[in-house]
């Protein structure tokens, strides 16, 4: 059930900002919006404001914003105005309706990042600090606390938190003395750190410290944290793509019990995993594949560079086959995720 809400409230959030980017631009650009749904399929909850339909679908996957001019099939209430039609606009403004959607995924990423910067912090893999201590480890007997900087172990200088560890292997006794900083004074730690054979190295106990950003700050920093996982995601799909990896995807049974995981260790988890979504969902939808976000780019932006439009007809048999494509692939990736259940 767990799994199952989570994955509602993820994908609810998704689909709606997605599509709110794409309805939001095309109401800057005065095109006529004729509906905006989540889901797909049968609908079954609906209203109609100012012109608008607001639905919810049947399949909670997905969504669309219904517009002037499109392919799709109109309603018999709907109220068409060819001026505001979206084929009438220019390309530049047709080329922000359409990027709208995966940019406002990036930036609710963004903003998620900012709030777990700020709200929560992240693990500081620099600095020798002293986060918390783990049960039943030397650390804990010698009397170390949160918030102790290591100075030294065995009169080895430490200066970075990995240091910590490769200093530990290095020594060839069991005895450790470390000098610590705690509050402004100097003190000394000491106590047996045994090898441990299951792990094949001696651990002191200890989890690095985190920290956490003043707003200024998370501002700033969650765009350099989106941009290096923005290249870690098309780092990673290239490298499936050329066969450097193993192809690990996700479907939406994948993706469900993902997000129940993620609800279950708590909120902060929930809201990385919440960011990461949304950030693969907009990077994804930009590749220039038909029937993606990026594949309508494409057009739009040779249309940009040419002059002209490429034949309609064509464009859109080239999405048809791209839709089934895609839809075929989600019906795989959902079928080994179920695969992996049972196993």
């Amino acid at each position: 059930m767990v799994s199952i809400i989570a994955f509602l409230l993820v994908i609810g959030i998704c689909v709606v900002i997605h599509e709110g980017g794409h309805y939001l631009a095309a109401v800057w650009r005065n095109v006529q919006v004729h509906e905006f749904a989540f889901g797909m399929g049968p609908r079954l909850l609906s209203t109609r404001r100012k012109g608008v339909l607001w639905c919810i679908r049947a399949f909670p996957v997905g969504g669309l914003v219904r517009l002037e001019g499109d392919e799709d099939e109109p309603l018999p209430e709907d109220t068409p105005d060819p001026e505001r039609s979206f084929p009438k606009r220019r390309a530049w403004e047709r080329f922000a309706i359409i990027a709208g959607g995966p940019f406002s995924n990036i930036v609710l990423a963004w903003i998620l990042t900012t709030i777990l910067l700020a709200g929560y912090g992240v693990i500081d893999l620099e600095s020798p600090v002293v986060g918390k201590l783990m049960e039943g480890y030397p650390a804990e007997e010698m009397g170390a606390r949160p918030g102790d900087r290591v100075i030294s172990i065995n009169g080895h200088p430490i200066t970075k938190w990995g240091e910590i560890r490769a200093t530990l292997q290095d020594i060839e006794t069991d005895e450790a003395v470390f000098e610590i900083e705690r509050g402004g004074e100097i003190l000394s730690l000491a106590g047996s750190i045994p090898f441990r054979e299951e792990q094949n190295s001696r651990l002191w106990g200890v989890q690095p410290a985190r920290v956490r950003y003043s707003p200024a700050e998370a501002l700033v920093g969650s765009l350099g944290y989106c941009w290096q996982m923005s290249v870690d995601i098309l780092t990673g799909l290239w490298r499936m793509i050329t066969r450097e990896m193993k192809a690990d995807i996700a479907g939406p049974v994948g993706i469900a019990v993902m997000a129940g995981d993620a609800a279950k260790q708590g909120f902060w988890t929930f809201v990385s995993f919440l960011a990461v979504i949304n950030l693969n969902l907009g990077l994804l939808n930009l590749l220039p594949l038909p029937a993606l976000d990026g594949g309508r780019l494409v057009f739009v932006f040779g249309e940009m560079l040419c002059g002209r439009k490429f034949p309609e007809k064509w464009e859109n048999r080239i999405h048809i086959v791209g839709l089934a494509m895609l839809l075929a692939l989600i019906a795989f990736v959902t079928f080994l995720d179920i695969t992996r259940l049972v196993d």
